[in-house]
């Protein structure tokens, strides 16, 4: 009899050991399979913000290269102004037509030099503000790593 109870207790050993072994693997499967899917969605979403973030700096290079050519452009106006005054010293007859024309356009042209101004810095908060948001990205990528490197250390 005691032979009896002794293989019972195997037996009943052995299949809760497998049940238990079933359940781990169950679990391991289970959690390896959530932790690619969140993997793939944030690598997909690293897609997505690193595309963003290449628009976002080819459109800051444009308007940059549009803020050298206006910048050129006030020189060049600039200077046009400078040679109208010198053109009024010489006949002051007609220089105070000149000088209210040159006035004007130099107006015109800080004006358009303010807009500009206005817009570089809404686009260099803009660039900040999409910087922070890659920053916070990153950071959350290296936790979710850190955190996947843990789990596959266990």
């Amino acid at each position: 009899m005691d032979n009896n109870r002794h293989l019972d207790l195997d037996s009943i050993i052995e299949e809760v050991r497998r049940q238990y072994e079933q359940i781990a693997q169950n679990s391991r499967a289970e959690a390896e399979a959530w932790y690619q899917s969140r993997y793939e969605e944030l690598q997909s979403t690293a897609g997505r913000h690193g595309d963003s973030l290449r628009n976002t700096k080819i459109e800051i290079q444009e308007l940059t290269r549009n803020v050298q050519r206006l910048r050129a452009e006030i020189e060049n106006v600039k200077k046009q102004n400078q040679q109208l005054q010198a053109a009024i010293a010489e006949a002051e007859e007609r220089g105070e037509m000149a000088l209210k024309d040159a006035r004007r356009k130099l107006e015109e042209l800080e004006c358009a030099l303010s807009k500009d101004k206005e817009e570089l810095a809404r686009l260099l908060k803009e660039y900040q503000e999409m910087l922070n948001v890659k920053i916070a990205l990153d950071v959350e990528i290296a936790m979710y790593r850190k955190l996947l490197e843990g789990e596959e250390n266990r």
